[in-house]
């Protein structure tokens, strides 16, 4: 795997642009990627591509043609990305944007007087958008308390305050600031075994670039990811729907097909970095599998992916060499415990009578990329309970390397003495 073959983690940094030094900094490490990951070299130049030509979709001419068959392409990549037999998918303005229309669809369908079932774990792009339009749309809003602890929100809790009027849910897949994964398909068959109607819609923006995406194993109506988190640009985002909830009213233009989800000329540049990033999750996967199936090789990148990451954080939890990990030093707290399952490549800590945006400038100079989060709309939800104001989060990606944990370490140390 990724952490036995050098050589082939050396091929994985050389495919992404400024892997190990800033364009404004200079050398750096970057363990911001949980803010927006770092970008393939091959989507950087087809965005280089495609910004130069003058046609629309749509036209009868070769270019245009060819343009209606890149965004084919990569919708057929992005179903076999994330095994999606059925539905369809679409761009939008982000990630975010895209989840708001997914759950307003959803919610003003829904009978007056049902309810949406959301968690106190979630992202504000969901959350926000459930709370707004069950108020609009007479809906009461149900939420799941997520533990404190851990992190997480379990099927468990989901099914503590499922009733069968719950006409909405939604779930996030991974906490961007308690770094947690959490079960969307047995969360997924808490909701359904309560309320089988229910239109059920996942934020998929942090979790997809840290592990293979199955959306038929989920049994959901919909689930947006943020490009740029998973390898792409920034600019756009991608959803998938499924065909039940295309098949409700849904914004569109008068007498445009039914199906419909976009608003005017989409950029086909943004498809086709998609499709970079599906190829290169199949090349991935070529490196650690012998597959022939494309589909099998990108889950085998998937779990390559999980399992090197995983060791990053556990490095980085339990030391490296003569380097004590976070665990060891009494000044530092982990959000979520030294020893949860559930972490997705990403470690949030606070260390103790020093303020976090303190400890992330200091590391900021001396060419360690972290990011203070704050105990305001975006985490609030997961810091204030835990008393927290804010705290330190340090989010690796597969590209990483253990040399660079180990510098974040002496560096943490350092700090302290």
């Amino acid at each position: 795997m990724l952490h036995d073959t050098p050589e082939l983690l050396d091929a994985v940094r050389a495919r992404f642009a400024h892997v190990d030094s800033c364009p404004f900094q200079a050398p750096r490490i970057f363990f911001e990627n949980a803010g927006g990951a770092l970008t393939l070299k091959s989507v950087v130049e087809t965005t280089a591509r495609f910004a130069a030509i003058p046609d629309n979709q749509g036209r009868d001419n070769v270019a245009s043609l060819a343009l209606v068959e890149t965004i084919n392409r990569a919708k057929a990549d992005l179903a076999v990305f994330m095994n999606a037999s059925s539905g369809q998918f679409f761009a939008g303005e982000s990630g975010t944007e895209l989840l708001f229309r997914m759950i307003r669809t959803a919610c003003i369908n829904a009978p007056r007087g049902a309810k949406v079932i959301g968690s106190s774990i979630e992202h504000p792009a969901s959350r926000s958008a459930a709370r707004r339009w069950a108020d609009i749309a007479g809906l009461d809003y149900v939420n799941v308390p997520h533990d404190d602890a851990t992190g997480l929100v379990t099927a468990a809790d989901y099914a503590a305050r499922m009733t069968p009027d719950v006409a909405v849910a939604t779930i996030l897949h991974a906490s961007p600031v308690s770094g947690m994964g959490m079960d969307v398909a047995a969360i997924a068959r808490t909701i359904r075994a309560v309320s089988p109607e229910c239109f059920i819609i996942v934020d998929g923006i942090q979790h997809a670039a840290h592990g293979q995406l199955d959306i038929d194993s989920y049994d959901v109506d919909g689930y947006a990811i943020s490009p740029y988190k998973v390898f792409s640009r920034h600019g756009y985002g991608i959803a998938w729907v499924s065909d039940r909830l295309t098949a409700l009213p849904h914004d569109q233009l008068i007498d445009a097909p039914a199906s419909g989800w976009e608003f005017g000329t989409r950029d086909t540049g943004a498809y086709a970095t998609m499709s970079d990033v599906v190829d290169y999750f199949d090349w991935l996967g070529g490196q650690v599998s012998d597959s022939t199936d494309r589909r099998a090789r990108i889950e085998a990148a998937g779990h390559a992916i999980h399992a090197y990451e995983r060791q990053l954080t556990d490095t980085m939890i339990n030391g490296f060499g003569n380097l004590a990990g976070l665990r060891d030093m009494d000044h530092v707290t982990i959000l979520g415990g030294a020893d949860n399952p559930a972490r997705e490549g990403l470690v949030s800590i606070v260390m103790r009578n020093m303020p976090s945006a303190d400890v992330v400038s200091i590391l900021n100079a001396q060419g360690i990329r972290t990011h203070t989060r704050k105990a305001d709309h975006y985490s609030g939800n997961v810091l204030t309970p835990l008393g927290l104001s804010d705290c330190i989060r340090i989010s690796v990606c597969h590209y990483n390397t253990e040399h660079e944990v180990a510098q974040l370490l002496a560096a943490l140390k350092d700090i302290r003495a």
